[in-house]
């Protein structure tokens, strides 16, 4: 017990410095894209290719995750690779002048803007796909309902903590201290400040040891042989040893492929349905948090970031945005005390009444916000989607471990799936254990006529944790995507209200697809 819960601070440790880095890159990337002469609708495409790309990635990272065997465990040497690109990004945005001033002795050039569209996407992309192997190894840590819960609690308090130190950076005016001026401003001290929060939370990833969890015990029995082959092959091939590694490593890439696919397409019904509905949700939730310190610099105080600092435009921008930054800190303090009273609003509410809760608020607090110009309550009901982002961050994972821990419960409405791959498997001379059969009662009234194999359960025979888990973070990066995409052109053909009223709008359609989720057996039952 006390190996799991240091191994869960160190795991979330890292998470919250992911998050401290994302959250201030929220609040300075558009200004800088701003300031650097990206036009708006031009501005909101850039933020949305690191989501792009994550799309792609991120299901390759959780299916290929699920499958990876090595010394460093599953889960670890995909968030290093990641890290390292994060660490990378945080290093030239703020200096991208001088880089493009040492690479070719000019002042201005037109590099200087793809450079920092590159380090922007390389830290968006990198740190949002960081989230699922680290999300995969509370999982693996926590399997089951009620501690996957405590669990995924305890992750997004510290998401949220991330978050308001994240915000609370900005929104603090640094440049009277003569440190900052030599530094060479506000943006290059933050983010020197960021690279070494970040740095400091990854170094403790060295200390974390992935055990065997149950689906890796069940799975060594039938890796073990090919294993020992392997290993005869390496021993036999001295003078070809990368070749072969490298040769090992393409081919498990390209089997991934369409494994990923085939489990893609044939999502089940209670996961397809989870999918939705949190796409709608972050889709509403994204629309205000990405755009909401343009909408107060611009919208509530008048601001244009395009003009010169010290002008008077420039500056009531920036005013504006440290107010923003504000608002989101709040917002992330209301997530801190949500994530810490959770267990309880689970036991006293339920999930089904706090989810469905979580979003109806977004849709009135984004309302207000939309016809209020009073700073004082905008700030007040940015706070309040803090409790939206809260239940965002936990219950959706909850319920993925508890559809897991009840295969046969939830996934069996699934048969014409089931069947094709049962004839599928058997064609090949394969056998199809049953899910998870271990852990139903012979008293359960489960139609089983579709599985014929009685031998222990195997569980990532037929979808892995992380599998799923990287498609709920899917839905959260297309979320990103569709609101990047549209966002810039609608308020160029109105105003930065748009934002505001947009979320409100997704806030209402996430209500009634929040509604179809299921939350419990006696959903189920009632989908049929």
């Amino acid at each position: 017990m006390h190996g799991r819960i240091s191994q869960l601070f160190l795991i979330n440790a890292l998470t919250c410095g992911l998050e401290v880095c994302l959250a201030a890159g929220t609040i300075y990337i558009p200004p800088m894209l701003l300031e650097a002469g990206v036009e708006e609708r031009f501005m909101t495409m850039v933020l949305a290719v690191g989501p792009v790309l994550g799309l792609i990635a991120v299901p390759l990272i959780g299916s290929a995750s699920d499958s990876l065997r090595s010394k460093y465990g599953r889960r670890r040497p995909f968030i290093w690779v990641l890290c390292m690109g994060v660490l990378l990004g945080l290093l030239i945005i703020p200096q991208t002048s001088t880089h493009v001033t040492l690479l070719t002795k000019q002042q201005q050039h037109w590099l200087k803007v793809p450079l920092l569209v590159l380090a922007i996407c390389l830290v968006e992309f990198c740190g949002q796909a960081c989230f699922t192997p680290l999300e995969a190894l509370v999982s693996d840590l926590y399997p089951g309902e009620e501690e996957s819960r405590k669990a995924f609690s305890i992750f997004s308090l510290m998401l949220s903590l991330g978050g308001c130190i994240g915000y609370l950076l900005p929104a603090v005016d640094w440049t009277t201290s003569d440190t900052v001026v030599y530094i060479g401003g506000q943006e290059a001290f933050i983010y020197a400040v960021l690279t070494f929060i970040f740095l400091s939370c990854l170094m403790g990833t060295t200390f974390i040891s992935e055990e065997p969890t149950v689906r890796e015990r069940l799975g060594e029995v039938e890796v073990s042989k090919k294993s020992e082959i392997l290993k005869t092959c390496c021993c036999k091939c001295v003078v070809f040893p990368r070749f072969l590694l490298l040769r090992r490593t393409f081919s498990s890439v390209f089997s991934v492929v369409p494994q990923l696919y085939s489990l893609c397409s044939r999502m089940p019904k209670v996961i397809a349905r989870l999918f939705v509905a949190e796409l709608f949700s972050w889709m509403a939730l994204m629309s205000f948090m990405l755009f909401y310190a343009d909408f107060v610099g611009e919208g509530l105080y008048n601001g244009v970031p395009s003009e010169e600092p010290g002008s008077s435009g420039r500056t009531a921008y920036d005013e504006g945005v440290r107010m923003a930054s504000l608002g989101l800190f709040l917002q992330c303090v209301t997530s801190v005390i949500f994530s810490l009273a959770m267990e309880r609003m689970v036991l006293c509410i339920g999930i089904r009444k706090l989810y469905l809760s979580s979003v109806v608020l977004l849709a009135v607090s984004t309302a207000i916000m939309t016809v209020s110009h009073n700073i004082t309550l905008v700030t007040i009901m940015a706070a309040a989607t803090g409790y939206t982002f809260c239940i965002l961050q936990i219950l959706p994972y909850t319920l993925i471990c508890l559809y897991h821990s009840n295969a046969q419960v939830f996934f069996s409405n699934d048969r014409r799936i089931r069947s094709a791959e049962i004839q599928q498997k058997r064609s090949n001379g394969a056998s199809y254990p049953i899910p998870f059969q271990s852990h139903i009662k012979s008293s359960q009234s489960i139609d089983l006529s579709v599985t014929m194999d009685p031998r222990p359960a195997q569980p990532s025979a037929f979808r892995g944790m992380g599998t799923d888990i990287a498609l709920l973070d899917s839905a959260y990066l297309l979320s990103q995507v569709l609101s990047s995409l549209f966002m810039g052109s609608i308020v160029q053909l109105s105003s930065v209200t748009a934002y505001m009223a947009c979320a409100s709008l997704l806030s209402v359609v996430a209500v009634y697809f929040s509604s179809k989720i299921i939350f419990e057996k006696a959903d189920t039952d009632a989908s049929r």
